[in-house]
């Protein structure tokens, strides 16, 4: 009797915990739907208030653009200089002059270079790749750069700075994702 107990009692504890992590699963999808619903519709308030202004963009020095956004962003003027750009995938990489620590600039967000650093690669096709995107060591920090953060032209200037560096239209030009190599 008291085995039957014991086992009504196990079954019971585990038949709970699945409701409840099934549970948890449903409330974290929930939370994450609705975070990404709240930004979308804090981009397009932006975007409408925005259209108020009636402002055209314009960026005379994009690496002073790209500084002015850092320095919004990481909290301190790093005082940035340019140093290569990269086509495939789209990267601009920048030094900084107080840290000397390196930044990325990419349209590609963590989730997508993540999948790019898990295609298996051949050993010689490695070494011919040299994007630093590519092979982001481990203690990288990210950020997502848009509206939402860095200003309400941001998607607006972003094209145009991106534009000015690399001389190629950006592809995606309302989120640019920054690396912090460490």
């Amino acid at each position: 009797m008291e085995i039957i107990l014991a086992i009504a009692v196990v079954t019971a504890v585990i038949f709970f915990g699945a409701l409840i992590s099934i549970g948890n699963e449903h409330q974290s999808r929930a939370i994450d739907n609705l975070h990404e619903q709240l930004s979308l519709w804090a981009v397009q308030d932006l975007k409408l208030k925005r259209e108020r202004l009636a402002h055209k963009p314009n960026v005379e020095n994009p690496f002073e653009w790209f500084n002015q956004i850092a320095t919004t962003v990481y909290g301190v003027d790093l005082n940035l200089q340019f140093v290569e750009q990269f086509d495939s995938p789209n990267c601009l990489v920048f030094s900084s002059k107080t840290s000397g620590k390196k930044f990325l600039f990419s349209t590609l967000s963590q989730r997508e270079v993540f999948s790019l650093m898990n295609i298996k690669k051949g050993r010689l096709s490695q070494f011919a790749e040299q994007n630093p995107l590519v092979f982001l060591p481990r203690g990288t920090k990210t950020y997502q750069l848009s509206v939402l953060n860095c200003g309400i032209l941001f998607d607006l200037e972003l094209s145009l700075a991106w534009k000015g560096i690399s001389g190629k239209p950006i592809s995606n030009g309302s989120t640019l994702w920054s690396y912090q190599l460490p």
